[in-house]
């Protein structure tokens, strides 16, 4: 199981949504390099950067900070927002990105991802990112009438990395995580997963913990760490532990 601090990036800074509402900002950082390093510095094996700006430009928009926290660390970056096109993903493989997060694609462009992940063997993570279990997209600015489910199948036969399974409502909310969706989402595909939204504390984590036997795989974390109430070196611990 791996615990994946999330540096989510507006506006050349590292923030938090809540709800995934562009208006609706935390700024934790002004340098999101430095928190980069700060969660490497604590133990994290792998960091989960998102390019708000770009999900909803629907292209990169951030590549110089996240080009700069690629430097200055010395562990995997996943990277997603506004990934909808082979060139972006090749800008960002270049770099050294260990793995791309596809998201709006599997809706618009679902060709697009077949190819992806034909051209890059499990480089590709799909993000799918639910309003009561249906899937949105265009940086959760639209939900449209498949679920969550039905989507996962369509692709869970490529080359996928993994899902990543994000229930928007709890999402940055510290309400703890949907587990019931997760266990459900786990149980229908047959590909790793990585849980996100709403982990509060160490007794989430531990909850989410006893999925692993499904394929639940990490745990994104994101405003639990920056608010103090998880303590990332501890988790890293437990999870060392069990």
């Amino acid at each position: 199981m791996e615990i994946i601090p999330a540096v989510d990036i507006k506006g050349g800074k590292c923030v938090r949504l809540r709800q995934g509402e562009r208006f609706q900002e935390i700024i934790y950082a002004e340098n999101p390099v430095l928190m980069a390093q700060r969660w490497e510095d604590i133990g994290a094996k792998l960091l989960h950067i998102v390019d708000l700006d770009g999900a909803w430009a629907g292209k990169p928009q951030n590549l110089s900070v996240i080009q700069g926290i690629m430097s200055a660390v010395n562990i995997p970056l996943q990277v997603g927002g506004g990934i909808r096109d082979s060139l972006a993903i090749e800008r960002y493989l270049d770099l050294g990105i260990e793995r791309v997060i596809l998201g709006s694609s599997a809706l618009k462009n679902p060709h697009f991802v077949e190819e992806s992940c034909e051209r890059y063997p499990d480089k590709i993570l799909l993000g799918i990112d639910t309003r009561k279990g249906y899937v949105a997209y265009d940086g959760w600015e639209r939900v449209s009438e498949r679920k969550a489910i039905d989507v996962a199948r369509q692709f869970q036969g490529l080359s996928l990395r993994a899902f990543i399974f994000t229930d928007i409502y709890r999402d940055g909310m510290l309400k703890g995580p949907n587990i019931e969706a997760i266990e459900e989402f786990a149980r229908e595909v047959n590909k790793p997963i990585l849980a996100a939204g709403g982990i509060k504390n160490l007794e989430d984590i531990l909850r989410l913990m006893r999925l692993e036997g499904l394929g639940l795989e990490g745990i994104i974390i994101g405003r639990a760490l920056y608010e103090g109430t998880l303590d990332l070196k501890e988790a890293l611990e437990k999870i060392n532990v069990s």
